[in-house]
């Protein structure tokens, strides 16, 4: 989905202590305006105002086309209900599901003033100045971090996101992170909603998000096992997503690409995936977060990092100057990263030796 930053409203007396009429409204009939504010395959996102509580919020539809699809109505169900349930701080409080007035499904969820994460990539790959002072690499480690945070809790609820991609991950104007579109989400114990049965999501046949092509899911993103029909998908799908997410912060540049789908999948599945210091050599990246990264991008299933967790805890490590699980230090780096962490300790005890030193120099 494409998104638009809106400037936050202040907030008035009026919107608080308004009188709530005896004949007050419901359901979709408290709600004003629909403006539009971004739009996807299967749905449309709109904006608008909740006349009782006044406050804006988001407003989330399918396309009339697909309203009368069964499995469509049954994912968006399903969207509206795990988001609802994974109440985490990296998530969108969902406020209402129902109908409007024609019958027609919608829910409403907190709107958020930002921009999302591919639109950040964007803009450092074209160096827009504030954009690179605002989001150098420490910050964005930080941003995927939170990532994982919100991932880790969806797992522990037994939902896999299935859907991971920059697009999907909006920095608020005010530093917070949320992971966003659980449409795909696989729940535990559940299969797929596919062609009404009972099945795995199919390839995708383009990479065009419209009404008469629509696919699920991001090639570009997709894990090996997703790419084959896997149908034994767990945590480590979206390990691989990061991972990533993880390469293009690394390099600002794609971790695959091709003219179709078919080249993409040959390449997920056959080709050598590339390094991304040998793809962005004047990044200058580190080689410990290299090594984390293609931890998380191990084509089977079975070499990554066996839950979010371990992937979480070297993140941390890596932002707080310790060693990550995944790399070898040789002798010189960790002498390196031991001054670096020790810097200040360092430069105290060299001013009070020559401290000292000059003292008695005078003092003789």
């Amino acid at each position: 989905m494409i998104r638009v930053e809106e400037e936050a409203k202040s907030l008035h007396p009026q919107d608080t202590d308004d009188i709530l009429p005896a004949a007050w409204k419901s359901g979709s009939l408290k709600y004003d305006e629909l403006k539009p504010l971004a739009e996807g395959g299967t749905a449309k996102l709109y904006v608008t105002y909740d006349k009782n509580l006044g406050r804006k919020v988001a407003y989330k539809t399918l396309h009339s086309d697909l309203r009368d699809s069964d499995i469509e109505t049954k994912r968006f169900l399903r969207e509206a209900r795990v988001t609802a349930n994974i109440q985490h701080p990296g998530t969108l409080p969902v406020y209402e599901l129902g109908r409007d007035r024609e019958g027609q499904l919608f829910f409403t969820m907190k709107k958020v003033d930002g921009q999302d994460l591919r639109q950040i990539l964007h803009d450092l790959r074209q160096e827009v100045p504030e954009v690179v002072e605002k989001f150098p690499l420490p910050r964005l480690i930080d941003i995927l971090i939170q990532v994982c945070q919100t991932l880790a809790f969806a797992h522990e609820m037994g939902v896999i996101h299935r859907d991971l991609k920059p697009a999907n991950i909006i920095v608020g104007k005010f530093g917070e992170v949320y992971v966003l579109d659980w449409g795909l989400a696989k729940i535990k114990g559940t299969q797929s909603l596919v062609h009404g049965k009972i099945s795995e999501e199919p390839i995708p046949q383009d990479l065009k998000l419209t009404p008469t092509g629509r696919h699920y899911g991001t090639p570009m993103y997709m894990s090996p096992e997703i790419a084959t029909g896997d149908p034994n998908l767990d945590e480590r799908s979206d390990i691989f997503a990061l991972g990533v997410i993880l390469f293009e912060m690394l390099t600002l540049q794609s971790f695959v690409d091709g003219e179709d789908i078919i080249e993409i999948k040959e390449k997920i599945l056959n080709k050598p995936y590339p390094l991304p210091r040998e793809v962005a050599p004047n990044r200058e990246i580190p080689r410990d977060l290299q090594a984390l990264c293609m931890k998380a991008l191990q084509r089977k299933k079975s070499k990554r990092y066996p839950n979010i967790l371990q992937l979480l805890d070297d993140l941390q490590k890596f932002r707080h100057g310790e060693e990550v699980s995944v790399y070898w230090y040789s002798g010189w780096e960790k002498l390196t990263r031991w001054n670096h962490r020790n810097a200040y300790l360092i430069l105290s005890f060299t001013s009070a030796l020559v401290g000292a030193g000059v003292y008695a120099l005078f003092t003789k």
